[in-house]
């Protein structure tokens, strides 16, 4: 689990910082384009998915034995998550073939395609809105909240997850209302506290684990 936390923020931090730049610049779209950053920009995403849906399965067999409805709960929420950040990858997937096709098409309207390839930008920058910051706020408050009541790590990690939590879901919803940029120093800032309690958290189970007792529970559900 600390480690596939971790891949979380390493594939998230390299997908914005891979293929934003490129996707709104519109000589992206126009000019010979920079399909492989993009590409891999996407991988990070899919990677970022992935581990994202391996963090609630992987959490599943242990927060059932404190509240099996809370943990399948969370379980579905990393799922939804997942499921919205890929919906994100194919509408940036989608600007690339756009290009490609519109490179070898003779009298391509340069407006028309232009304004297509903003679409879909907009498309995956609302999915990243609401993916890895509305759900992910969602589903840190409900995870922190678990491991404050069950003890099975220190209550002051908990605490900086359920701060983390509620900071991201207020912050997603000023970006949303237009008080400011998601992608702005103001959010940045707003996304450290989720950012440092995933760290935290991931450390913590990947040199000590859950705290001591938790190993015979998860023995004892499994026989």
């Amino acid at each position: 689990m600390g480690a596939l936390f971790l891949v979380t923020e390493v594939a998230a931090i390299g997908g914005l910082a891979l293929y934003r730049p490129a996707l709104h610049d519109t000589g992206y779209v126009l000019g010979p384009g920079a399909d492989t950053r993009v590409f891999l920009g996407a991988l990070c995403e899919f990677v970022l998915a992935l581990a994202v849906t391996g963090t609630g399965a992987v959490l599943y067999p242990v927060l059932r034995r404190r509240n099996e409805g809370a943990a399948l709960g969370y379980v579905c929420g990393r799922l939804l998550e997942a499921a919205v950040i890929v919906v994100g990858i194919i509408s940036v997937l989608s600007v690339v073939t756009l290009r490609q096709q519109a490179e070898g098409a003779a009298g391509a309207d340069d407006a028309s395609l232009v304004a297509a390839a903003k679409a879909l930008v907009a498309f995956h920058d609302w999915t990243f809105l609401f993916g890895p910051n509305f759900v992910l706020g969602a589903n840190t408050l409900l995870l922190a909240a678990l491991m404050y009541t069950s003890r099975l790590v220190p209550r002051s990690i908990a605490m900086l997850g359920l701060v983390g939590g509620a900071l991201i879901c207020a912050s997603a919803t000023a970006v949303l209302f237009g008080v400011y940029e998601q992608v702005s120093v103001i959010g940045s800032l707003a996304a450290l506290p989720v950012f440092a309690w995933e760290v935290t958290l991931a450390v913590r189970l990947l040199v000590k684990g859950f705290d001591e007792g938790i190993g015979d529970l998860v023995r004892a559900d499994a026989e």
